[in-house]
Formats: C-alpha cells, sequence, structure tokens
C-alpha cells in the first residue's frame, strides 16, 4: 500500500527530500520514495507499506535510475520481511519489475540471500529480517560510495581526453542524485566538472518520451548552479555538425560481457553521432550493472513500454483526458512502438567508466578482468 504527501522542497539540495529512505513510524516500517513522475513541479513522496507497492512504483518510473533500482529492490525484500510478508514472492516481483536493470534484481538477491542465510542459521525470522536490513543498507552506503569513485575516474579520464579544459558535455535520461545513493554515474562526472570549473556546458537532451533529461537532469543542473542548456533529441546532430560537443556521459542500465550497453532509448544514435564526428561517447556505470552472464547486446532483453506514453502527453499538475492519464497527441487508435532502452555495441564506445576503474577500449576481456578485481576487493 502507498501514500503519497508533499513537502516543501525550501533549503535543501538537491531534492527538497531525500530520494529513498527507510523509517520506522509506530505503525510499522515503510519505504519512502520521491515521485519521480511529480517532478520539476512539486517534490511528493510515496510511502510504499509492502513489497507491491513498491513493484508500482518501480514500474511507474516513480523510482527509476539502474543504481537506486538495486538499492530499492534491497529494501522491498527487507520490508516485505520485516512485516512478514512471503519473502520468496516478494523476491520474485521485485526482481521482475524491470527486465532490462541489472542492478535491480542484484540487489534483490543480495538482500533475499542475506534474509536466507539468517534464517537457515538461526531459525529466527526477525534476525533474518534484519538480516535482509543490514543488506540493504549497507548496498546503499555502498553505492552512494561508488558514486563519489565514478566520479572521480570519469573527469581524469575527461581530463586525459581533452586536455584543453572548457568542457561541453551531452548527456542522455537522467544519472544524477535522482538515481543513486550518492550524485549518480554520468551526472556525477559532469557535476565534477562543474565544481571544479572545468565544465562549460552540460547539454540535456530531453529524452522522449517520458522527458527524464527535461525533468530530472535539468531540475538536478538548476539546483548544482550548472551552466546547462535543454534541447530535444533529435536537434543533437546539430550540435555535433557545428563542433558544440566535447563528449558524450551516459549511464547504462546493463552491460553485457562482450561491453554492449543498454541505456535509455536514444543513447544508440548519439554513439553514432558521437563516432562519425570523433567525440568520445564515455559510458559511467557501476561494476553492479555488468552482467557476465548476458554475453552480447542481442541477448540483452529489452522492456517495452506502453504505447500511451508515446501517443499521449503526460504533464504534473495538468488536466488529463486520455486512456494512460495523459493529454492525447496522436489518433485515437495509433499503433506506438516504444522501447525503453536500446543497445549500443562496444565499438561504439570510448570507454566505460566504474567505481573500480576506466575500461577502454571495451572489451570482454577487459570488463571481465575489471569484475574480477572487484570481487577481489569486495571478497577482502
Amino acid at each position: 500500500m502507498a501514500d503519497q504527501d508533499a513537502r516543501s522542497g525550501e533549503g535543501r539540495r538537491p531534492t527538497g527530500i531525500p530520494v529513498l529512505r527507510w523509517e520506522e513510524p509506530p505503525e510499522g516500517p515503510v519505504l519512502v520514495l520521491l515521485d519521480q513522475t511529480r517532478l520539476p513541479a512539486e517534490e511528493v513522496e510515496l510511502v510504499c507499506t509492502d513489497a507491491a507497492a513498491l513493484v508500482e512504483a518501480i514500474r511507474s518510473l516513480a523510482v527509476r535510475g539502474a543504481p537506486l533500482l538495486g538499492v530499492a529492490g534491497a529494501y522491498g525484500v527487507a520490508l516485505a520481511a520485516v512485516r512478514g510478508f512471503e519473502v520468496e514472492e516478494a523476491a520474485a516481483a521485485l526482481a521482475g519489475a524491470r527486465p532490462t536493470a541489472v542492478n535491480l534484481a542484484v540487489g534483490v538477491r543480495r538482500a533475499h540471500a542475506a534474509h536466507r542465510d539468517a534464517l537457515a542459521r538461526t531459525g529466527d525470522p526477525g534476525q533474518a529480517a534484519a538480516a535482509a536490513l543490514s543488506a540493504a543498507r549497507a548496498l546503499h552506503r555502498e553505492d552512494a560510495e561508488a558514486s563519489a569513485r565514478m566520479a572521480g575516474h570519469g573527469l581524469a579520464l575527461l581530463d586525459e581526453l581533452l586536455p584543453a579544459g572548457g568542457h561541453r558535455v551531452l548527456t542522455h535520461c537522467n544519472t544524477g542524485s535522482l538515481v543513486s545513493g550518492g550524485e549518480g554515474t554520468a551526472f556525477a562526472v559532469a557535476l565534477a566538472a562543474h565544481r571544479s570549473g572545468r565544465l562549460r556546458r552540460l547539454w540535456v537532451d530531453e529524452t522522449r518520451p517520458l522527458l527524464q533529461g527535461a525533468r530530472l537532469t535539468a531540475y538536478e543542473a538548476a539546483r548544482n548552479d550548472m551552466a546547462y542548456t535543454l534541447l530535444t533529441d533529435n536537434a543533437a546532430g546539430s550540435l555535433f555538425a557545428a563542433g558544440e560537443v566535447d563528449a558524450v556521459l551516459i549511464g547504462a542500465d546493463r552491460i553485457a560481457a562482450d561491453g554492449s550497453v543498454a541505456n535509455k532509448v536514444g543513447s544508440y544514435p548519439l554513439a553514432v553521432l558521437a563516432r562519425y564526428h570523433h567525440v568520445p561517447f564515455i559510458v559511467v556505470a557501476p561494476v553492479t550493472t555488468v552482467d557476465a552472464d548476458t554475453p552480447d547486446g542481442a541477448s540483452i532483453e529489452v522492456e517495452q513500454r506502453p504505447g500511451y506514453e508515446v501517443t499521449e502527453v503526460t504533464a504534473p499538475q495538468v488536466p488529463v483526458a486520455g486512456a494512460g492519464g495523459g493529454i492525447p497527441v496522436a489518433p485515437l487508435g495509433t499503433q506506438a512502438y516504444n522501447p525503453a532502452f536500446d543497445v549500443t555495441p562496444p565499438e561504439l564506445v570510448t570507454a566505460i567508466v566504474t567505481e573500480e576503474g576506466v575500461v577502454s577500449p571495451v572489451t570482454n576481456e577487459a570488463l571481465a578482468a575489471l569484475c574480477a578485481r572487484s570481487r577481489q576487493v569486495t571478497i577482502s
């Protein structure tokens, strides 16, 4: 079950309320989310009291972004355990809520394994629930730490590739604090460049059809006093042609073993443009986004979203009329093609930046070696 409550955003950064947090009011533990579908018009909290509510929040994109989905999934397992619901059922529902974003399943598995192991060891459901919650909190902390390390590696790479400074960076979708326990992935790199005085301009794709760039990235850029300009997705080519883009920075929802990158639809055309115009195309994502069990891009399951997201426009606080709750912009009955992601092959990716370092050139062997190093660090 979920409830919503509007809060003032005055004097808080980068958003008026935390993007995700665990709370324990007298009536029982809850997971509290910033409802990203309501931004930038208002900052509204969504309070989830069970895994089913969280699944709906994930599917509706109230909570989104690869790293944060992993954290949310882990907390969802803990929520089911602490409240005495069926953990196996909750874990299965959460892991399948969005098929392309591998971090979601990783987070769910981590908390589920902690719960299962503690239950087998102690036989005490209370201790098992506490173990799941501890695993979720640990993942939350680790994601914040990974965000900071990715920002450092990414800024160093930008300085290496663009020694003249004054970076003009194009980004797609939203990859900031709204998708992370920290300051994000690709956006965190741009933010680091801004803070060091090396970001000349952040070009922000609108990111159609759901406008995560216009609604969310522009929102975060404005709150961080960054120099940014919003553009429609199909205007990016003219920017490249005019020589106004020095680098492309994007995130990822899944990286296959061969280095193929699934990211918000519209990323692949940017990679093609970047290659033609000799502009670095850089992917920033935590190691948990690399899925060794997915051999290549063709093996990535791409989520298909409802057609009404294309045939209707939805904006907060605007009267609705369409079947999907938005304003119709196409004739009734129009069929729509609406993949949530597209896949960029590794040969178009200049580098993949992770918290454990940079992979360039992007190859199966280099990614496997980086992931192996990450596992050794985690074990030690």
